[in-house]
Protein backbone atom coordinates (compact mmCIF):
# COMPACT_ATOMS: atom_id res chain seq x y z
CA UNK A 1 0.00 0.00 0.00
CA UNK A 2 1.34 3.42 -1.02
CA UNK A 3 0.99 6.26 1.47
CA UNK A 4 -1.05 9.19 0.24
CA UNK A 5 0.94 12.22 -0.83
CA UNK A 6 0.58 14.69 2.08
CA UNK A 7 -1.07 18.01 1.41
CA UNK A 8 -1.92 20.50 4.11
CA UNK A 9 -4.56 23.07 3.28
CA UNK A 10 -5.25 25.39 6.18
CA UNK A 11 -8.18 27.60 6.94
CA UNK A 12 -6.00 30.74 6.80
CA UNK A 13 -4.89 29.76 3.30
CA UNK A 14 -8.48 29.29 2.17
CA UNK A 15 -9.48 32.62 3.72
CA UNK A 16 -6.62 34.33 1.92
CA UNK A 17 -7.62 32.80 -1.40
CA UNK A 18 -11.24 33.83 -0.85
CA UNK A 19 -10.12 37.46 -0.66
CA UNK A 20 -8.07 37.13 -3.85
CA UNK A 21 -10.86 35.62 -5.94
CA UNK A 22 -13.76 37.55 -4.39
CA UNK A 23 -13.98 40.14 -7.22
CA UNK A 24 -14.21 37.36 -9.81
CA UNK A 25 -16.73 34.90 -8.40
CA UNK A 26 -20.30 34.97 -7.16
CA UNK A 27 -21.33 34.39 -3.58
CA UNK A 28 -23.93 31.81 -4.52
CA UNK A 29 -27.19 31.60 -2.58
CA UNK A 30 -28.50 28.93 -0.25
CA UNK A 31 -32.05 27.59 0.13
CA UNK A 32 -33.38 26.33 3.45
CA UNK A 33 -36.17 23.75 3.45
CA UNK A 34 -37.45 20.97 5.67
CA UNK A 35 -37.04 17.50 4.20
CA UNK A 36 -40.67 16.78 5.13
CA UNK A 37 -41.71 19.17 2.33
CA UNK A 38 -40.28 16.59 -0.07
CA UNK A 39 -41.90 13.65 1.63
CA UNK A 40 -38.75 12.70 3.48
CA UNK A 41 -37.96 12.11 7.15
CA UNK A 42 -37.91 15.51 8.90
CA UNK A 43 -34.50 17.18 8.76
CA UNK A 44 -33.34 20.72 8.11
CA UNK A 45 -31.80 21.02 4.65
CA UNK A 46 -29.63 23.80 3.28
CA UNK A 47 -29.03 23.60 -0.45
CA UNK A 48 -25.89 25.41 -1.60
CA UNK A 49 -26.85 26.54 -5.11
CA UNK A 50 -23.43 26.56 -6.72
CA UNK A 51 -24.99 25.95 -10.13
CA UNK A 52 -25.45 29.75 -10.14
CA UNK A 53 -21.69 30.26 -10.09
CA UNK A 54 -19.99 31.84 -13.13
CA UNK A 55 -19.79 29.28 -15.97
CA UNK A 56 -22.46 27.15 -14.28
CA UNK A 57 -20.51 25.23 -11.64
CA UNK A 58 -18.17 25.50 -8.66
CA UNK A 59 -15.16 25.12 -10.95
CA UNK A 60 -14.68 28.87 -11.38
CA UNK A 61 -13.37 29.07 -7.81
CA UNK A 62 -10.40 26.82 -8.41
CA UNK A 63 -9.69 28.18 -11.88
CA UNK A 64 -9.50 31.83 -10.81
CA UNK A 65 -7.27 30.78 -7.91
CA UNK A 66 -4.87 29.17 -10.38
CA UNK A 67 -4.84 32.09 -12.78
CA UNK A 68 -4.47 34.77 -10.10
CA UNK A 69 -1.83 33.03 -7.96
CA UNK A 70 0.31 31.56 -10.76
CA UNK A 71 2.09 33.36 -13.58
CA UNK A 72 0.29 32.75 -16.88
CA UNK A 73 2.75 32.53 -19.81
CA UNK A 74 2.26 34.13 -23.20
CA UNK A 75 1.04 30.77 -24.51
CA UNK A 76 -1.91 31.02 -22.16
CA UNK A 77 -3.60 28.17 -20.35
CA UNK A 78 -4.64 24.65 -21.24
CA UNK A 79 -7.01 22.28 -19.49
CA UNK A 80 -8.65 18.91 -19.85
CA UNK A 81 -12.21 18.59 -18.72
CA UNK A 82 -15.45 16.68 -18.90
CA UNK A 83 -16.92 20.10 -19.56
CA UNK A 84 -17.47 22.16 -16.39
CA UNK A 85 -13.79 22.75 -15.65
CA UNK A 86 -13.19 23.64 -19.27
CA UNK A 87 -16.05 26.13 -19.21
CA UNK A 88 -14.61 27.72 -16.06
CA UNK A 89 -11.12 27.95 -17.58
CA UNK A 90 -12.57 29.48 -20.74
CA UNK A 91 -14.59 31.98 -18.70
CA UNK A 92 -11.66 33.00 -16.51
CA UNK A 93 -9.34 33.30 -19.51
CA UNK A 94 -11.88 35.54 -21.23
CA UNK A 95 -12.20 37.76 -18.15
CA UNK A 96 -8.43 37.99 -17.63
CA UNK A 97 -7.55 38.38 -21.31
CA UNK A 98 -5.56 35.15 -21.69
CA UNK A 99 -5.63 32.56 -24.49
CA UNK A 100 -7.08 29.19 -23.57
CA UNK A 101 -7.24 25.77 -25.21
CA UNK A 102 -9.60 23.16 -23.78
CA UNK A 103 -9.60 19.42 -24.44
CA UNK A 104 -12.79 17.47 -23.73
CA UNK A 105 -13.81 13.85 -24.41
CA UNK A 106 -16.72 12.82 -26.58
CA UNK A 107 -18.93 12.26 -23.51
CA UNK A 108 -18.87 16.01 -22.84
CA UNK A 109 -22.39 17.37 -23.31
CA UNK A 110 -23.20 19.75 -26.13
CA UNK A 111 -24.26 22.35 -23.57
CA UNK A 112 -20.80 22.32 -22.02
CA UNK A 113 -19.03 22.39 -25.37
CA UNK A 114 -21.17 25.32 -26.50
CA UNK A 115 -20.40 27.19 -23.30
CA UNK A 116 -16.64 26.70 -23.75
CA UNK A 117 -16.77 27.98 -27.33
CA UNK A 118 -19.05 30.83 -26.29
CA UNK A 119 -16.39 32.12 -23.90
CA UNK A 120 -13.91 32.28 -26.77
CA UNK A 121 -11.60 29.35 -25.97
CA UNK A 122 -10.29 26.94 -28.57
CA UNK A 123 -12.02 23.59 -28.09
CA UNK A 124 -10.69 20.15 -29.03
CA UNK A 125 -12.93 17.10 -28.66
CA UNK A 126 -10.81 13.97 -28.38
CA UNK A 127 -11.05 10.49 -26.88
CA UNK A 128 -13.90 8.80 -25.07
CA UNK A 129 -13.12 9.72 -21.45
CA UNK A 130 -11.50 12.44 -19.37
CA UNK A 131 -8.19 10.56 -19.19
CA UNK A 132 -7.89 10.75 -22.99
CA UNK A 133 -8.46 14.49 -23.00
CA UNK A 134 -5.97 14.90 -20.16
CA UNK A 135 -3.24 13.10 -22.10
CA UNK A 136 -3.86 15.31 -25.14
CA UNK A 137 -3.78 18.48 -23.02
CA UNK A 138 -0.47 17.48 -21.46
CA UNK A 139 1.03 16.96 -24.91
CA UNK A 140 -0.12 20.45 -25.91
CA UNK A 141 1.33 21.99 -22.76
CA UNK A 142 4.68 20.29 -23.33
CA UNK A 143 4.80 21.52 -26.93
CA UNK A 144 3.72 25.12 -26.32
CA UNK A 145 4.59 26.03 -22.75
CA UNK A 146 0.95 26.77 -21.90
CA UNK A 147 0.12 26.62 -18.20
CA UNK A 148 -1.81 23.52 -17.21
CA UNK A 149 -4.79 24.04 -14.93
CA UNK A 150 -5.72 20.66 -13.54
CA UNK A 151 -9.38 20.07 -12.80
CA UNK A 152 -8.74 18.66 -9.33
CA UNK A 153 -5.16 17.51 -8.67
CA UNK A 154 -3.57 20.93 -8.11
CA UNK A 155 -3.04 22.74 -4.78
CA UNK A 156 -4.52 26.00 -6.08
CA UNK A 157 -7.58 24.14 -7.37
CA UNK A 158 -8.21 22.58 -3.97
CA UNK A 159 -7.73 25.92 -2.21
CA UNK A 160 -10.22 27.59 -4.52
CA UNK A 161 -12.83 24.88 -4.04
CA UNK A 162 -12.30 25.18 -0.30
CA UNK A 163 -13.78 28.67 -0.48
CA UNK A 164 -17.16 27.06 -1.08
CA UNK A 165 -16.89 25.46 2.34
CA UNK A 166 -15.97 28.78 3.92
CA UNK A 167 -18.91 30.47 2.24
CA UNK A 168 -21.37 27.74 3.18
CA UNK A 169 -20.32 27.89 6.82
CA UNK A 170 -20.87 31.64 6.85
CA UNK A 171 -24.33 31.18 5.36
CA UNK A 172 -25.31 28.11 7.43
CA UNK A 173 -23.07 28.04 10.51
CA UNK A 174 -24.85 25.23 12.37
CA UNK A 175 -24.75 22.36 9.91
CA UNK A 176 -24.19 18.84 11.22
CA UNK A 177 -23.48 17.20 7.85
CA UNK A 178 -22.51 18.25 4.32
CA UNK A 179 -23.15 16.03 1.29
CA UNK A 180 -20.81 16.65 -1.66
CA UNK A 181 -20.60 14.93 -5.05
CA UNK A 182 -17.28 13.28 -5.91
CA UNK A 183 -15.55 13.12 -9.28
CA UNK A 184 -11.83 13.76 -9.15
CA UNK A 185 -12.23 14.97 -5.59
CA UNK A 186 -11.24 18.62 -5.89
CA UNK A 187 -14.52 19.96 -4.52
CA UNK A 188 -14.92 17.56 -1.63
CA UNK A 189 -11.19 17.79 -0.88
CA UNK A 190 -11.40 21.56 -0.55
CA UNK A 191 -14.63 21.47 1.44
CA UNK A 192 -13.30 18.78 3.78
CA UNK A 193 -10.07 20.75 4.26
CA UNK A 194 -12.14 23.74 5.34
CA UNK A 195 -14.47 21.91 7.72
CA UNK A 196 -11.95 19.43 9.09
CA UNK A 197 -13.82 17.44 11.71
CA UNK A 198 -16.30 20.20 12.63
CA UNK A 199 -19.08 18.58 10.57
CA UNK A 200 -19.59 15.24 8.89
CA UNK A 201 -18.44 15.60 5.28
CA UNK A 202 -19.91 12.78 3.21
CA UNK A 203 -19.07 12.05 -0.40
CA UNK A 204 -21.59 10.90 -2.98
CA UNK A 205 -20.60 9.28 -6.25
CA UNK A 206 -22.32 7.26 -8.95
CA UNK A 207 -22.24 3.48 -8.74
CA UNK A 208 -20.91 3.65 -12.30
CA UNK A 209 -17.90 5.77 -11.26
CA UNK A 210 -16.84 4.74 -7.71
CA UNK A 211 -13.48 6.49 -7.75
CA UNK A 212 -13.20 7.52 -4.09
CA UNK A 213 -14.93 4.38 -2.83
CA UNK A 214 -12.34 2.20 -4.55
CA UNK A 215 -9.47 4.47 -3.51
CA UNK A 216 -10.37 4.36 0.17
CA UNK A 217 -10.76 0.59 0.02
CA UNK A 218 -7.37 0.22 -1.68
CA UNK A 219 -5.63 2.78 0.53
CA UNK A 220 -4.56 4.82 -2.51
CA UNK A 221 -6.05 6.27 -5.70
CA UNK A 222 -6.73 3.46 -8.19
CA UNK A 223 -8.46 3.20 -11.54
CA UNK A 224 -12.20 2.67 -11.29
CA UNK A 225 -15.03 2.38 -13.82
CA UNK A 226 -15.79 5.70 -15.50
CA UNK A 227 -19.26 5.67 -16.96
CA UNK A 228 -22.88 6.47 -16.31
CA UNK A 229 -25.20 9.42 -16.69
CA UNK A 230 -22.78 11.80 -14.95
CA UNK A 231 -19.71 10.66 -16.90
CA UNK A 232 -18.96 14.19 -18.13
CA UNK A 233 -18.51 15.47 -14.57
CA UNK A 234 -18.07 12.63 -12.06
CA UNK A 235 -16.04 9.99 -13.91
CA UNK A 236 -12.33 10.85 -14.18
CA UNK A 237 -11.18 7.22 -13.66
CA UNK A 238 -9.38 7.95 -10.38
CA UNK A 239 -9.37 10.60 -7.67
CA UNK A 240 -6.51 13.04 -7.31
CA UNK A 241 -3.39 12.19 -5.37
CA UNK A 242 -3.41 15.51 -3.54
CA UNK A 243 -6.91 15.24 -2.11
CA UNK A 244 -6.55 11.66 -0.94
CA UNK A 245 -4.84 12.36 2.38
CA UNK A 246 -7.57 14.93 3.09
CA UNK A 247 -10.18 12.31 2.28
CA UNK A 248 -8.61 9.78 4.61
CA UNK A 249 -8.45 12.32 7.43
CA UNK A 250 -11.73 14.19 7.11
CA UNK A 251 -14.32 12.50 4.87
CA UNK A 252 -16.63 10.52 7.11
CA UNK A 253 -18.18 8.24 4.49
CA UNK A 254 -18.78 7.81 0.76
CA UNK A 255 -22.18 6.77 -0.58
CA UNK A 256 -22.99 5.33 -4.00
CA UNK A 257 -26.11 6.26 -5.96
CA UNK A 258 -27.51 4.75 -9.13
CA UNK A 259 -28.13 6.56 -12.40
CA UNK A 260 -31.85 6.08 -11.82
CA UNK A 261 -31.60 7.73 -8.41
CA UNK A 262 -29.71 10.68 -9.92
CA UNK A 263 -32.42 11.08 -12.57
CA UNK A 264 -35.10 10.99 -9.88
CA UNK A 265 -33.20 13.60 -7.87
CA UNK A 266 -33.09 15.87 -10.93
CA UNK A 267 -36.84 15.50 -11.31
CA UNK A 268 -37.54 16.27 -7.66
CA UNK A 269 -35.28 19.33 -7.69
CA UNK A 270 -37.20 20.61 -10.70
CA UNK A 271 -40.72 19.62 -9.68
CA UNK A 272 -40.50 20.77 -6.06
CA UNK A 273 -37.97 23.62 -6.20
CA UNK A 274 -37.62 24.59 -9.86
CA UNK A 275 -33.88 23.92 -9.75
CA UNK A 276 -32.34 22.64 -12.99
CA UNK A 277 -29.30 20.55 -12.02
CA UNK A 278 -27.14 18.50 -14.31
CA UNK A 279 -26.69 14.85 -13.27
CA UNK A 280 -23.45 15.51 -11.42
CA UNK A 281 -25.03 18.53 -9.77
CA UNK A 282 -27.92 16.42 -8.47
CA UNK A 283 -25.82 13.49 -7.21
CA UNK A 284 -25.44 14.72 -3.62
CA UNK A 285 -29.18 15.35 -3.39
CA UNK A 286 -29.78 11.85 -4.79
CA UNK A 287 -28.16 10.34 -1.70
CA UNK A 288 -30.76 12.01 0.49
CA UNK A 289 -33.83 11.48 -1.66
CA UNK A 290 -33.01 7.83 -2.39
CA UNK A 291 -32.52 7.06 1.30
CA UNK A 292 -28.86 6.17 0.86
CA UNK A 293 -28.31 8.85 3.49
CA UNK A 294 -30.93 9.00 6.24
CA UNK A 295 -30.53 12.00 8.54
CA UNK A 296 -31.65 11.92 12.12
CA UNK A 297 -34.74 13.87 13.13
CA UNK A 298 -33.84 17.54 13.19
CA UNK A 299 -30.38 16.99 11.70
CA UNK A 300 -29.09 19.99 9.77
CA UNK A 301 -27.79 18.81 6.41
CA UNK A 302 -26.03 20.88 3.77
CA UNK A 303 -26.25 19.64 0.18
CA UNK A 304 -24.07 21.11 -2.56
CA UNK A 305 -25.90 21.43 -5.89
CA UNK A 306 -22.66 21.86 -7.74
CA UNK A 307 -23.54 22.28 -11.42
CA UNK A 308 -26.32 23.17 -13.85
CA UNK A 309 -24.76 22.83 -17.28
CA UNK A 310 -27.20 20.62 -19.11
CA UNK A 311 -28.97 20.65 -22.46
CA UNK A 312 -31.30 17.80 -21.55
CA UNK A 313 -34.86 17.80 -20.34
CA UNK A 314 -35.02 16.89 -16.66
CA UNK A 315 -34.63 13.15 -16.25
CA UNK A 316 -33.53 12.53 -19.83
Amino acid sequence: MIAAKPLTISRPQIRSVAEVIRPYIRRTPTMDINASELGLHPAQLTLKLELFQHSGSFKARGVFTNMLLREVPAAGVVAASGGNHGAAVAFAAMKLGKPAKIFVPTVSSQAKQDRIRGYGAELVVTGERYADALAASEQWAAATGAMKIHAYDQPETLLGQGTLGLELQEQAPNLDTVLVAVGGGGLIGGVAAWYGDQVKVIGVEPETAPTLTWALKAGEPVDAPAGGIAADSLAPRRVGELMFSIAQAHIRNVLLVSDEEIIQAQKVLWDALRIVAEPGGAAAFAALFSGRYQPATGERVGIVICGGNTDRAIGN
